[in-house]
């Protein structure tokens, strides 16, 4: 432990000696003083005039001396903590009160000329600095006992709770506090009137034909979306662990396909499907003399939409825990003479209800924070989502209004996690435990295959359809209007000159961008939540139903606000990342985490704790069960975070569409400009070429993830 503390405490006086402490025009990693000759350290800064450095560097060195000075390892470790703790405070202190542009902390504390003029933001040397600070606390707390005393569960802890409350709440704050804005200042009595307001909160659907308040239209649209693809994905799990059914390969596609299309897209082809001049509306209504009406454009438009673009993630979660129902339970469930109706009912449902519970939450929130489809398809029918981006980008910005439809919106998702906590209660669901287990798997009564098939088979088909129509679109010149087949739109965005071997197209640049992004932020995104949840699940620690929550904060939050907070936030020091592609990989980590967690507790809440206290008897320390122990039986939860942060990287557009830049322009935000210029054709083959692209990296992630093997055989019963 000493010498743990020791490195740590050692690397961050290295990012205060050595490595430059501020950023520079040339980003965040700068090392150009290395080759100008020109110091920019901490210490060096410190000795120049920037007094208010030196502190930290102090700090670090009383650390170091009390590590190596003092016997006692507890009187040692409440030092070394201490010192440390006052480190990072005064760095967070001093970063945000001397600044040289934005809002200033404590503005007037300190007076000179140096202060006035300010600092730029913290650069690479800051951010080693504070991590050697974080983690030399950290060790040092679990010295004194704290988490049983193990450095790796506190360490994980710790850092989980400075990157939440750095990039979740530090962001969402600059904009939450906007809702008590009046003129000339702030004010609490202001707030609530408008909060509780019948515009949000009004129930006049229910008594007139008036429509209701935007957050119990969202509510319901949410609840249905949430039961719709729960029962979607379920339908869809049991078909490919519990089903002989032959074409699981196709039908796997078409389950992860939705989560796989770029913006607009899904609501475009509805509307030339299903609009009033659509194709299935023209030929339903040629052939038995229907009235062309404008179904799709109102709530049903818009929930056929969701369901059809978030099943896949209830399924990706859900598959995990249906895999994960052990067959010896449902064996003596019909040892005692139960048919399989009663042992699915009685037996594999319950033990499936995290994973329900899970998928629900998931669509809800989804529903909740999705724009585009009520934004392509909502017409009438408004949402907090759609009020949201109104008040923020409409022809007369209201950002105190914005505000508080985003905090009604966090309340909801505050209740609906509740909900959800009080549902599953305290009971165990594990079922995978370190004993042998190689029976089979009850096989499905008929009613409840006969109930799979009829669910799950025509929605794969219509989505096939829907699929195969954006597909014809990108080899038409003209989708709904001149269907002349072409290759031009593919030629303009990825044309290739093979006279000079230059990339021609105008996609290649925006293309490029968004595969490094997107593969540098799903890694870190699966660790992030993964992480978090074993913390969750496995250990105990005050404040845990506050740090689970604060976990799904970023993903309830649309992302039109998030996109805007993060401009509010780190567009100046002491964090200066606008215009960088950190600050793009930063909002795609935090954004897409909590699918990591809500998967990754789904799937862990079945691993009995035995494996665990079985690893670290014999030997193993946490760090060592995890990697050895809980890693290898996560595979469906790992897959899932994977692709979907993968995914989401490179399909999300409503927090990217304020945060690329003319060097780091993603696929969502071509797109976009495409569809505003009406180059429709354009926009569609540069999405074809990004879901080929997309299904080639899931089906490598599927190889290199592999499955879980829970035993020998994954057998199903064939017979009652």
């Amino acid at each position: 432990m000493k010498r743990t503390v020791l490195v740590w405490l050692a690397t961050g006086l290295v990012g205060f000696a050595v490595l430059p402490w501020h950023m520079t025009d040339a980003g965040f990693l700068s090392f150009e003083w290395l080759m100008d000759g020109a110091p920019s350290s901490g210490l060096w800064l410190a000795m120049s005039g920037q007094w208010w450095l030196a502190p930290i560097g102090l700090l670090l060195l009383a650390a170091m001396a009390t590590a190596f000075s003092m016997k006692s390892p507890v009187q040692r470790a409440q030092n070394t903590l201490g010192l440390a703790a006052m480190g990072l405070l005064w760095t967070a202190l001093q970063g945000l009160i001397v600044v040289r542009a934005g809002p200033r902390v404590l503005e007037g504390l300190l007076t000179g000329d140096a202060i006035t003029a300010g600092q730029p933001g913290m650069g690479v040397g800051a951010a080693m600095c504070i991590a050697g600070l974080l983690f030399a606390l950290t060790v040092s707390m679990s010295q004194t006992g704290k988490g049983r005393g193990d450095a790796f569960v506190v360490s994980t802890i710790g850092l989980i709770i400075a990157l939440v409350g750095v990039f979740v709440f530090f962001p969402v704050m600059h904009i939450l506090v906007r809702a008590f804005e009046v003129e000339g200042g702030y004010s609490l009595t202001s707030f609530f009137p408008r909060f509780f307001s019948s515009d949000i909160w009004g129930l006049r659907c229910l008594v007139s034909d008036r429509s209701c308040g935007v957050a119990i239209n969202s509510v319901f649209l949410a609840v249905l979306t949430g039961l719709g693809t729960t029962m979607l994905g379920l339908s869809f799990a049991l078909i490919f662990t519990r089903t002989d059914f032959r074409a699981k390969k196709l039908l796997r596609v078409l389950t992860v396909i939705p989560i796989i299309t770029p913006p607009f897209v899904i609501g475009l082809a509805l509307i030339l499907l299903f609009g009033r001049n659509g194709t299935v509306t023209a030929f339903a209504a040629d052939l038995f003399g229907m009235e062309k009406t404008r179904w799709l454009y109102g709530f049903w438009g818009v929930y056929f939409a969701q369901l059809l673009s978030f099943t896949p993630i209830a399924f990706l979660v859900l598959i995990g825990v249906v895999q994960g129902v052990s067959p010896s339970m449902e064996e003596a469930s019909q040892t005692l003479d139960a048919d399989r109706w009663q042992t699915f009912r009685y037996v594999s449902l319950p033990l499936m209800r995290p994973g329900l519970a899970n998928a629900f939450l998931l669509g809800f929130i989804e529903s909740l924070a999705d724009f585009g489809n009520p934004l392509v398809l909502g017409s009438g029918y408004s949402v907090l989502s759609t009020e949201i981006y109104f008040a923020i980008v409409g022809a007369v910005a209201d950002p105190a209004k914005a505000a508080i439809l985003a905090i009604a919106l966090l309340t909801l998702t505050l209740s609906a996690f509740l909900l959800q906590r009080m549902w599953l209660g305290k009971k165990s669901y594990a079922t995978i435990t370190g004993k042998a287990d190689s029976g089979q798997n009850a096989s499905l009564s008929p009613m409840v295959k006969t109930l799979c098939y009829a669910t799950a088979l025509p929605w794969a088909a219509l989505t096939a359809v829907v699929y195969s129509m954006i597909v014809f679109g990108s080899f038409v010149k003209l989708w709904g209007y001149d269907h002349s087949f072409t290759f031009a739109h593919y030629i303009r965005a990825f044309g290739i000159d093979f006279t000079t071997g230059r990339l021609s197209g105008v996609a290649w640049d925006s293309y490029f961008t968004t595969l490094t992004i997107s593969s540098i932020a799903a890694p870190l995104t699966a660790i992030v939540g993964l992480s978090t949840a074993y913390l969750l699940v496995r250990q105990k620690f005050v404040g845990k139903e506050l740090f689970e929550f604060s976990t799904m904060l970023s993903f309830a939050i649309p992302g039109t606000v998030i996109g805007v907070s993060y401009i509010m936030a780190f567009n100046f020091p002491p964090i200066e990342l606008t215009g960088t592609s950190i600050i793009l990989i930063i909002v795609f980590v935090f954004r897409n985490m909590p699918v990591g967690v809500r998967g990754g507790i789904a799937a862990m809440s079945q691993l009995d704790k035995s494996l665990d206290e079985a690893s670290i008897t014999l030997g193993a320390n946490s760090f060592t069960t995890v990697r050895r122990v809980i890693l290898p039986l996560m595979g469906p939860a790992i897959l899932a975070a994977l692709t979907y942060s993968f995914v989401r990287a490179i399909t999300s557009v409503s927090a990217v569409i304020f945060l690329v830049s003319a060097k780091h322009n993603m696929a969502t935000s071509f797109i976009v400009g495409r569809v505003e210029n009406g180059e429709f054709g354009l926009a569609i083959a540069y999405s074809a070429v990004l879901i080929i692209t997309m299904l080639a990296v899931i089906l490598l992630l599927q190889l290199l993830v592999g499955s879980r093997r829970l035993r020998r055989t994954d057998r199903v019963q064939t017979a009652a």
